[in-house]
């Protein structure tokens, strides 16, 4: 008997400036086993793990079921494990990985009849959005334009000096209620200030100028109305800041916060995001990271019931 082993990055979406648009793929992982069998089953393993759907509402079986919606075939009766490593509800981009890995395991089982890029626009209308799906399965740091199926893919380069931290709070933010705190209009002000710092973040990306990243990762769209929801934010920038990082921002629909910082000073600043936090009584896992060039990965085995 075969199986499908696929592996897909978590992802920080909203970079900056770049709400719904500009996303990357980072170094965790969760990794989804496909395997015909003779009845349907949900296993999960790993953090979190308790709290996957083991039932068809499971976002990487309703993935898998609107592909072959897609395709027009009947879909097969198929065993899924999920082994998670993203932690859900934190920003990092959990339902994306869902959503990819059920595609692209659909795909696999069919015998791959649609290429990567025919994944993504049913991705993006899964998810809504596509600053997270488009990283997950391609890797790397994507700037998405488009509506419906008409989508441009634009990668955008990470230069090999920037570092990445992230500090990951203990406690969840959903999308939706991230969402409800946003306006449904924003001045004109607004508008144009986010469109010119979306243009200086993905030539400082590129380039690595930390003096255009410290003006660049600014944002008026969806960061001012959601550092309410996430306990010490503040506090939490000026320690980054003031360690070496170029600027920190919410990762996703937040919780948690992501710094760009000189891989010189990488280790400070994780120091000084731990140390605000814990000092203000909030538990939260820091880390280093690295982009995620590889995007969603597959490997086939055999194996024995």
């Amino acid at each position: 008997m075969t199986n499908f082993e696929v592996s897909v990055p978590a992802t920080t979406g909203n970079l900056g400036p770049g709400f719904d648009c500009l996303g990357a793929a980072l170094s965790l992982r969760n990794q989804f086993t496909f395997t015909i069998a003779s009845e349907c089953r949900i296993t999960a393993s790993g953090a979190g793990a308790d709290r996957v759907p083991k039932n068809r509402a499971n976002l990487v079986y309703t993935s898998f079921e609107k592909f072959y919606e897609h395709i027009g075939q009947t879909k097969p009766t198929v065993a899924i494990h999920v082994q998670t490593q993203i932690p859900l509800s934190r920003g990092l981009g959990s339902s994306a990985s869902a959503i990819v890995g059920g595609l692209v395991g659909a795909n696999l089982l069919a015998g791959s009849p649609l290429a990567v890029g025919e994944l993504l626009p049913l991705a993006i209308a899964l998810e809504g959005h596509p600053d997270n799906v488009a990283p997950a399965l391609l890797g790397g740091c994507q700037l998405v334009v488009g509506q419906g199926h008409d989508w441009q893919v634009c990668p955008i380069s990470w230069h090999r000096s920037l570092g990445v931290a992230i500090a990951i709070p203990q406690f969840e933010l959903s999308t939706s209620q991230a969402r409800q705190v946003l306006p449904h209009q924003v001045s004109m002000k607004d508008a144009v200030f986010n469109a010119a710092h979306v243009a200086l973040l993905v030539q400082a990306l590129g380039q690595g100028k930390g003096e255009w990243l410290r003006v660049a990762l600014q944002d008026r769209l969806h960061q001012p109305y959601r550092r309410a929801l996430i306990p010490h934010m503040d506090g939490v920038r000026a320690a980054a800041i003031a360690a070496g990082a170029y600027g920190m921002v919410i990762s996703g629909a937040g919780p948690t916060l992501l710094a760009i910082t000189p891989n010189a000073k990488i280790d400070a600043v994780v120091q000084a995001m731990h140390q605000c936090w814990q000092g203000a009584g909030v538990s939260a896992t820091v880390m280093a990271v690295h982009i995620d060039k590889q995007g969603a990965q597959y490997q086939q085995r055999e194996c024995h019931e």
